[in-house]
């Protein structure tokens, strides 16, 4: 058996980037840039004032109270195509570009107007209430580099910028080929000692929300010859990915009957707890991932492996799963000589820290579990007890929320 970190970086090892293509804003969000976004233009474009006013030259408005004539109004998209002069002032709306001679903006609340004129009562800065032109960017920054995955907030920022095309990733197909005589498809009819699959919807979600492409190849049978047809549907896919099969075993044909058609296998059992039985290699130019059975365990090393396999392929910088500390709600025993990742939820302890709460039962057939879990706890190889307030590390699931 090799280890999680050892297995991962084989795995990375073998996976390169895929290629890029162009989508529009409206298809953006979510995807990961594969070229840096440059904005087209300056913004804003020209000093503009930062509040509903009067544009004046912050020398006539030193000294309060003082009368300024008003020779004009700067609605928003309207400017005043004069100049302001010495005495002058112009009626100025938030986000209009300030007249040509004015250095500052007074708040209408600081003022009185009076026909034709507006009384100032409170003295002018210069520069104040005025945003200079390219405050937030300059045309030829490149505010968005490549690799980052594209929010909500890039989008708008990206169309502020005057980019209507980006530059990202393709998404990464992944084929996806359930195995094993014992398993129906949700809805069919389970005969005898048949149990329903979730691991390739589960999957099939997983990827997606890695920003892959899921294909359902379906479940092969125990067969030989079904499932070597079967596999060769994922030729064409950047990655093949199976679940069961992936141990030795009369039952366990994944690995034989692949290897008659061109399986090169690297390893298949990783010191871990829930996956011990996670099979790497490459059939044909196609990586291929194979994980185990159980529906936990298929995907917790989804989370270990499958994630960082996305994230390379799409250039993402970061392919580590993220880890954050919390304090241990309850008591933990030794660790044998297997990486563990344990089911937890999170709560708020009354100083606002986080208590990660393992669940009693970890069975790695328990999904409800795994449904209701925030977070996996990861103890190493042979970890000593650890009792309730001991610090711990946890790979945070993720959490129902607004992304922005």
């Amino acid at each position: 058996m090799i280890s999680v970190a050892e297995a991962r970086q084989r795995i990375l090892a073998a996976i390169a980037p895929v290629g890029s293509e162009q989508v529009s804003l409206a298809h953006a969000a979510g995807r990961t840039l594969a070229a840096d976004a440059v904005a087209r233009l300056t913004q804003p474009p020209n000093a503009v004032s930062a509040m509903d006013g009067y544009a004046v030259r912050a020398a006539d408005a030193a000294k309060v109270p003082v009368a300024l004539k008003v020779v004009g109004i700067a609605p928003a998209g309207r400017p005043f195509a004069g100049r302001v002069g010495t005495g002058e002032a112009v009626r100025i709306f938030t986000g209009a570009p300030v007249p040509e001679g004015a250095d500052a903006v007074v708040i209408q609340e600081d003022t009185e107007a009076r026909d034709g004129a507006v009384l100032v009562k409170e003295a002018a800065l210069l520069g104040r209430h005025i945003r200079r032109a390219g405050l937030d960017f300059k045309a030829g920054d490149a505010l968005l580099h490549a690799g980052r995955v594209l929010s909500p907030r890039d989008v708008g920022l990206c169309a502020a910028m005057n980019v209507p095309w980006l530059t990202v990733r393709r998404k990464p197909r992944v084929a996806i080929l359930a195995t094993g005589d014992e398993i129906v498809q949700p809805g069919e009819a389970l005969g005898p000692g048949q149990i329903v699959s979730s691991n390739s919807w589960a999957l099939a979600a997983f990827v997606d929300a890695n920003g892959g492409e899921a294909i359902n190849i379906g479940i092969a049978p125990d067969e030989k010859a079904t499932l070597k047809t079967m596999a060769e549907q994922a030729r064409g896919a950047d990655l093949l990915v199976t679940t069961g099969g992936a141990s030795v075993g009369d039952h366990d044909l994944v690995q034989s009957a692949l290897g008659e058609i061109g399986l090169a296998l690297d390893f298949w059992k990783i010191a871990m707890r829930p996956g011990k039985p996670l099979m790497f290699g490459k059939l044909g130019a196609a990586p291929l991932l194979g994980l185990p059975g159980n529906p936990v365990s298929s995907l917790v090393c989804s989370l270990l492996f499958l994630a960082p396999m996305l994230a390379k392929f799409l250039g993402r910088a970061e392919t580590e799963p993220r880890r954050i500390a919390a304090r241990l709600g309850a008591d933990l025993r030794e660790n044998d000589r297997r990486e563990d990742y344990l089911r937890a939820t999170l709560e708020r302890a009354p100083d606002g820290g986080l208590v990660a709460v393992p669940f009693r039962a970890q069975d790695s057939s328990m999904m409800a579990t795994l449904a209701k879990a925030d977070g996996l706890i990861v103890r190493a190889p042979l970890a000593p007890a650890l009792t309730a307030g001991d610090t711990v590390e946890l790979i945070p699931l993720a959490m129902p929320g607004v992304v922005i």
